[in-house]
């Protein structure tokens, strides 16, 4: 074999090894993101009464006391509830003409979102009063915050991030698992730098990692006792974090009870 051909052949195997250095990596990526996420399971820690009549929409926890948004027109309502005997302490009743949906809090100030009236509500969070309005475009579902935004969804794959003080959208987060779009996004938490995510009528729960990806999934599936309380509960909705205990707590639209549960328990079986 002559020295050209030689180099010729040693060059040849080269770039093959280049472009396998190059695919190969990127196949146990592929791979990687496509394995099943984590399904947790849950433990019932505590139970709390609850309104039975309280549409629930939105759920906050913040120094002892509860406070929720429920829907439904001419029924929606922001509220300071006492967590133990599940006691309306306050109420603030929305005129008919909206549909109270997720709610938040902010610094000193409760922000509530509505259905389709394209309007939000922020109330001064210790006397319920109302202090301002603003507007968005479309409808209006869960809502939540972190350090710099104001975090929303609508009932689409995409939240949209708000400029706290000026409540306009500065940008947006694609939900998915694995590469699939994750609809009906519903009611929010922000747990420990990720966003809990209530998935309507399912009895799931999304964990979303703030790129957009889902990291796991809470299955709560059998929390509520059918055969008890039989078929007036609605869905699953409402998640409150209590950031000082790290309890967590969940309940659903006229649902008589609240549930402090705990998540860290995975499935050994991966089902969807």
């Amino acid at each position: 074999m002559s020295r050209i051909h030689y180099n010729a052949k040693i060059l040849f195997v080269a770039l093959l090894v280049f472009i396998a250095c190059l695919f190969i990596p990127a196949c146990a990526c592929n791979k990687r993101a496509n394995q099943p996420l984590p399904i947790y399971t849950y433990k019932i820690i505590n139970t709390f009464p609850h309104d039975p009549e309280a549409f629930t929409e939105g759920l906050v926890f913040e120094n002892g006391t509860m406070y929720e948004g429920t829907g439904l027109y001419g029924d929606s309502s922001i509220r300071r509830v006492d967590l133990e005997t599940g006691k309306i302490l306050q109420i603030s009743k929305l005129p008919d003409q909206y549909y109270g949906e997720g709610i938040t809090i902010y610094k000193d100030t409760i922000i509530q979102l509505t259905l389709e009236s394209e309007k939000g509500f922020i109330y001064d969070k210790n006397t319920l009063e109302l202090l301002r309005e603003f507007p968005y475009s479309g409808e209006g579902w869960g809502i939540t915050h972190d350090d710099a935004h104001i975090i929303t969804s609508d009932g689409s794959s995409t939240l949209r991030l708000l400029d706290p003080v000026t409540m306009k959208t500065t940008g947006s987060i694609k939900v998915s698992d694995n590469g699939v779009p994750v609809t009906m996004i519903n009611e929010l938490e922000y747990v420990k730098g990720k966003i809990y995510a209530n998935i309507w009528k399912t009895d799931k729960i999304a964990i979303i990692e703030p790129d957009g990806q889902v990291s796991g999934w809470i299955d709560l599936t059998g929390l509520l006792d059918r055969q008890k309380y039989g078929n007036t509960p609605d869905v699953l909705n409402g998640i409150a974090y209590d950031a000082i205990t790290g309890r967590l707590f969940v309940t659903g639209k006229l649902w008589p009870v609240i549930f402090e549960i705990d998540t860290g328990t995975i499935k050994p079986a991966i089902q969807r």
